[in-house]
């Protein structure tokens, strides 16, 4: 006899994952009534993100600030802010994910003070902190202190969850932004493995956990990775990471409990990916990519969130947003995917792309592991010439035509669309007045935090327990919510910490990386050179030179890093400090170097302050004839803004031909220095 299966309908459904939007924007009074509707819409979680300046420890009135506060995310500057953040929102009954790495037992310690004057039972706070520093160095460039020092503040925080809030996820070991900068499937499993490994180590090797409880510690270990458009060979590799730590989980740290190793993951599909040219496609990119993450019950994420189909264009709005959360929710509630086994247990095409991926990764990770594990590949530079190196063959072949992005190198005739008939009112702008309320407010704060109704204990006291603990071997959350509760700023935390630890600039993996584009004969690569010798020969010079900067926190350099790889192979000596520069100092770079060209990346939305500052510099040292290239995220109203400021070009995701943008500079510096125009060849 046939089994008898369940009537169309009756069959049991798995429950879905948690539904989460990453937002958090302007201040936080504006981000809380944000979270309340989305929570109303049906949200399950919360994904909170900081802007710039909490997330690399600086408060809004710093100098590095300067046009990045409430940008791409939510400024919290002390208790204040987080109590505002969480008004009305019960935390115990809360999963919260905060997207925070280097101040992240900052937050944490916010997070928790918060929760206590709610009466919530700490031992019952769920939720996760990202806390991944490596990523940070490799490719998101949200770093403070040097790797060592890092290491102690995630390896402490572990210890403090696993003993106090023991339903947290201390670590979310994040792949996500090393595939957007450039990272193939086997990098992107091969460097978070090594990431989880070195983190594990250094917990065990703390003495902080004992042996019986180190299973709890790898049970809390999740992950956070991103899903490209290729969602077969996505699928495969989120099976291909649960083998290898089931794998590593079981070899390496002895875990016997199954359900301790179990690979736990939460998901953003791909926001870089998403194209600025027919943004309508981006909705398609997204359900495919949300696939990748859902179809295999096996191989299921614990939580998701999707991007806004405008995310290429700027900041989505909250209709944008509730569209991305519906596009979860059909799935979930309208789909029959949740009462369904596994759909792909038993295919061999499935099961040999997840054998080769498994075995790849593993030879990457044991090479990592013979240099001396992930941090050691970090300060050699080893990790980041790997990835600015596949970068770099990725956007090869995209310009080739070898890979098709449709509406951007194929089939890029469209009718006019009503998505974007108005792009003003097709992304959500933050009101610039924002940050001088930000700035009134934190000094306000620490003005008053000593008086009635705070009453807080002046943070100085704080603060010298936080740096003596930092000099010892104290676990350092302690101290840490000590100075939550005194009323210490954010900058004031890291900038005491900053004093004992330094700080530290990343390799950018730029002069290592080989050449992606060969000149040959005939090609555009070919012709730019020749264009490049010229215009250094008719300015009677050896080289041109070309500065690449960032100024102000955003610390995206994909972009930044893939023109100045470039620009070297044209042929350019490349000035490229990496991230993190106050206008003064490109300006600076620029005179001291003599450069011929400053090209400046930003994709915080700074630009409208910082880009003009630039410019207002290098006239003020008569450089007029260096002229600024700007590109990132920048709206059409914004770039005609700076091209009438006196920017001599505006590039933005579109513009996805880099040897083309490198010739256009080259066109530039001869406009500036009044040279003719050079014929093209037809």
């Amino acid at each position: 006899m046939t089994e008898r299966q369940p009537a169309e309908g009756t069959r049991e459904k798995d429950r879905p994952w948690l539904m989460r939007t990453y937002a958090g924007h302007s201040t936080a009074e504006a981000s809380n009534e944000l979270y309340r509707r989305n929570l109303a819409k049906g949200q399950t979680g919360l994904s909170v993100a900081f802007d710039l300046p909490t997330q690399t420890g600086y408060d809004s009135d710093h100098v590095l600030a300067r046009g990045e506060v409430g940008r791409v995310g939510v400024p919290v500057a002390h208790l204040g802010d987080m109590r505002r953040l969480f008004q009305d929102i019960p935390l115990e009954q809360m999963n919260t994910s905060m997207t925070i790495n280097a101040t992240a037992m900052w937050l944490l310690a916010l997070y928790q003070v918060v929760a206590e004057e709610q009466g919530a039972d700490i031992t019952r706070l769920q939720g996760t902190t990202q806390n991944d520093i490596v990523k940070e160095y490799l490719s998101r460039g949200t770093h403070v202190f040097p790797p060592g020092p890092s290491l102690r503040l995630t390896t402490d925080m572990i210890a403090y969850t696993v003993s106090h809030i023991p339903k947290w996820n201390p670590i979310n070991i994040c792949s996500y932004h090393l595939q957007e900068a450039g990272a193939t499937p086997v990098q992107e499993i091969a460097y978070a493995m090594s990431t989880a490994i070195a983190v594990l180590d250094a917990v065990r090797d703390s003495g902080q956990v004992p042996a019986e409880k180190f299973g709890d510690v790898v049970a809390r270990i999740s992950f956070f990775v991103n899903a490209g458009v290729r969602f077969v060979e996505e699928m495969c590799k989120m099976r291909a990471f649960g083998r290898i730590w089931d794998q590593v989980t079981r070899e390496r740290y002895g875990i016997e409990n199954p359900k301790q190793r179990r690979f736990r993951y939460g998901v953003q599909v791909n926001s870089l990916g998403l194209t600025e040219a027919q943004p309508e496609n981006n909705v398609q990119r997204i359900v495919l990519e949300m696939l990748a993450v859902t179809l295999s019950k096996d191989a299921r994420a614990r939580a998701v969130q999707l991007p806004a189909w405008n995310e290429a264009l700027g900041l989505p709005r909250p209709w944008d947003q509730q569209w991305s959360l519906r596009i979860q929710q059909v799935l979930a509630h309208e789909s029959d995917l949740l009462e369904y086994e596994d759909l792909f247990e038993g295919s061999h095409v499935v099961e040999a792309k997840v054998a080769r991926l498994v075995e790849e990764s593993l030879a990457e990770i044991g090479r990592i592991q013979e240099m001396g594990g992930a941090m050691a590949a970090v300060e050699s530079g080893y990790l980041k010439s790997q990835l600015v190196s596949s970068h770099a063959e990725r956007r090869a072949r995209i310009e080739s035509g070898q890979e098709k992005i449709v509406g951007v190198n194929i089939f890029e005739t469209t009718e006019p669309n009503p998505l974007t008939a108005d792009l003003d009112t097709a992304i959500q702008t933050v009101d610039p007045a924002v940050e001088a309320r930000v700035v009134a407010s934190l000094q306000h704060w620490r003005d008053t935090r000593y008086q009635p109704p705070f009453n807080h204990p002046r943070p100085c006291k704080a603060l010298e327990r936080l740096k003596e603990a930092a000099k010892g071997t104290d676990n350092l959350m302690e101290a840490t919510l000590e100075c939550a509760r005194a009323g210490v700023t954010t900058g004031e935390w890291a900038g005491a910490l900053r004093e004992v630890f330094g700080e530290f600039r990343a390799p950018t993996g730029v002069s290592s990386a080989p050449v992606a584009v060969p000149a040959e004969e005939g090609s555009a690569m070919s012709e730019v050179r020749r264009r490049v010798e010229t215009t250094a020969k008719d300015l009677g010079t050896g080289k041109l030179r070309f500065l690449v900067g960032k100024p102000g926190l955003d610390g995206h350099s994909n972009g930044a890093e893939q023109i100045a790889v470039r620009a070297r192979d044209a042929g350019f000596e490349v000035v490229y400090q990496g991230i993190r520069l106050t206008p003064e100092q490109i300006v600076d770079a620029a005179l001291a170097e003599d450069v011929h060209a400053v090209g400046l990346s930003i994709l915080s939305g700074s630009h409208a302050q910082l880009v003009p500052d630039v410019l207002q510099r290098l006239r003020v040292a008569g450089a007029t004839d260096i002229p600024v290239i700007a590109g990132g995220i920048i709206p059409n109203g914004d770039a005609e803004q700076l091209r009438a400021a006196g920017v001599a070009a505006v590039f933005t995701p579109k513009d996805f031909d880099i040897t083309g943008i490198i010739g256009r500079i080259v066109d530039e510096i001869r406009k500036a220095n009044k040279l003719d125009p050079l014929e093209v060849p037809a």
